[in-house]
């Protein structure tokens, strides 16, 4: 079993997730995350470069706080994903790589991924666990 976490970060801390999943007795959690804790430089991350939309901040913010606040939860198996800097509907190619911390980009400086394939990513994630208890990013 697992458990796919959409929550928006603002109204829903980690610890209410975790507690959640743990009382229903399963031990892997999926986190759909977002971008803005991605580094695009040493030191520093998406959120807090100046061209950062102001609408976003106080998600992007609460969202860096969620996967931290995970960092320090050894019980569950869990993983963290997030997308490229745009996420939206587009089609599905299945192909596209994955990065770790740092926020990917195309040749064009372009940071995306479709919806499509960002489900693709976290359905390959769920059928064969290899960021336990990490975060990962999807683009192209």
């Amino acid at each position: 079993d697992v458990v796919i976490s959409t929550v928006r970060f603002l109204q829903t801390s980690a610890a209410q997730i975790v507690a959640a999943v743990k009382a229903a007795g399963v031990e892997r959690l999926l986190v759909v995350g977002g971008a803005g804790s991605l580094y695009v430089a040493p030191g520093v991350q998406l959120v807090d470069t100046p061209n950062f939309p102001d609408a976003y901040k106080a998600e992007a913010s609460a969202g860096r706080d969620f996967l931290n606040a995970l960092r320090g939860e050894t019980a569950l198996a869990w993983t963290f994903l997030s997308p490229s800097a745009l996420f939206t509907p587009g089609e599905r190619t299945g192909k596209f790589r994955l990065g770790n911390e740092d926020l990917l980009t195309a040749a064009d400086g372009k940071s995306w991924i479709s919806m499509e394939d960002y489900a693709i990513a976290m359905l390959d994630e769920i059928e064969q666990p290899k960021h336990v208890r990490e975060r990962f990013t999807v683009g192209y």
